[in-house]
C-alpha cells in the first residue's frame, strides 16, 4: 500500500505539485520558504534553537532551488540571483546570531517576490 493512500491530505498535496504550472510551483516554493521563516522566528520566540535551525536550514534550501532554477538567458535573472545569495547569507547570519530581525527582512523580500509572481500568473 502506498504511503500517501493512508493520508488523503496527502495524496491531494501530491496531485497539486504533480499537475501545477511552472508559475504555481514557483509560488508554492515562495510559500514554502515564507512558512518556514515564519516557522523560524516562533522558534526564537519559544527560544527552541533546533526548531530554528531545521527551519532555517529549509527556507534557505528553497532559497537555493529558486537560485539554481533561474533563467540565465532572461535578462533580470542576474539580480534575482543576487538577491537570492543575499537572502541566504542573511539566514545563515539569522541562524548564527539568532536574529528575529534579519529573518523579518528575508521573508518581507519572498512576499514581495511572491506577490510580484502572482500578478504575473493572474
Amino acid at each position: 500500500m502506498y504511503a500517501n493512500a493512508a493520508n488523503p491530505f496527502n495524496t491531494y498535496r501530491q496531485n497539486n505539485i504533480n499537475t501545477a504550472s511552472q508559475g504555481k510551483l514557483i509560488l508554492m516554493l515562495y510559500e514554502g520558504a515564507i512558512k518556514f521563516c515564519r516557522l523560524a522566528e516562533m522558534a526564537i520566540d519559544e527560544k527552541n534553537i533546533e526548531k530554528r535551525h531545521n527551519n532555517l536550514r529549509k527556507a534557505k534550501n528553497i532559497i537555493k532551488e529558486l537560485s539554481l532554477t533561474l533563467n540565465r538567458e532572461v535578462d533580470f535573472s542576474e539580480q534575482l540571483g543576487a538577491l537570492y545569495a543575499y537572502m541566504e547569507r542573511g539566514l545563515i547570519s539569522a541562524n548564527i546570531h539568532n536574529d528575529k530581525n534579519k529573518i523579518k527582512e528575508v521573508k518581507t523580500m519572498l512576499e514581495e517576490l511572491k506577490d510580484a509572481w502572482e500578478q504575473i500568473i493572474n
